[in-house]
């Protein structure tokens, strides 16, 4: 029986096979970006950000990549969080709408009840939707899982090396003590690039993780 970190991740197959539900082709990239504790969290026990994952090398790091990105998809509790100040495309995954609804500048999609590639279709400008693009992916945890079946492209992995969470919300679904964010990661087959110091005072870290390239 597979444990939780390696029903989290998928098979090549698989994943081609959630992209062919969601009607994704390659031109659409998944770049996952989240700082975690080392404890593998991402958010203390009332579901916020906690201060000692507020880094702020890792944050102008992160709002470029944000920048450069074609829609930036995340959780309803993160939107609330953080208001979209910088106006870029937001597409909140929420089961509180059927399909997708406009909320001011922001797109509320269930995935539930559209594809995502239909999604992309009606949120995108018709330019950025034909010739595709980054989709940034900031989390929350259940956006974390459901891209993680859908297959990362990049997973943007900044660690605060010393800081401790314990009963906070972690990366992914089924991490504990035993099944960590690097289990989950190598479970759906990516493999991490060269550790780089972000903020050396502070220990905190950044690792991207990638699929394998073409015939390594």
């Amino acid at each position: 029986m597979p444990s939780p970190v390696e029903a989290a991740g998928s098979s090549g197959t698989e994943t081609e096979g959630l992209r062919a539900v969601h009607r994704l082709d390659r031109r659409f990239r998944f770049h996952g970006h989240a700082i975690v504790s080392a404890d593998d969290c991402i958010a203390g026990p009332d579901g916020l950000t906690p201060k000692a994952l507020r880094n702020e090398a890792d944050w102008v790091r992160f709002q470029a990549m944000l920048d450069a990105a074609a829609v930036t998809v995340l959780g309803r509790l993160g939107h609330e969080a953080n208001p979209n100040v910088a106006r870029r495309r937001r597409l909140v995954l929420t089961g509180g709408v059927a399909a997708l609804e406009a909320d001011g500048d922001n797109w509320l999609w269930n995935p539930a009840g559209l594809p995502l590639g239909q999604a992309l279709e009606r949120v995108l400008p018709p330019d950025i939707h034909r010739s595709g693009g980054v989709l940034a992916v900031p989390g929350g945890r259940r956006v974390f899982d459901f891209f993680l079946k859908l297959g990362y492209d990049e997973f943007h992995l900044a660690r605060a090396e010393r800081a401790t969470v314990g009963r906070g919300t972690r990366l992914f679904s089924g991490l504990d003590e035993r099944h960590t964010a690097v289990d989950a990661l190598l479970s759906a087959g990516l493999v991490p690039g060269a550790r780089e110091v972000l903020d050396g005072d502070a220990d905190v870290s950044l690792t991207i993780w990638r699929p394998p390239a073409a015939g390594s």
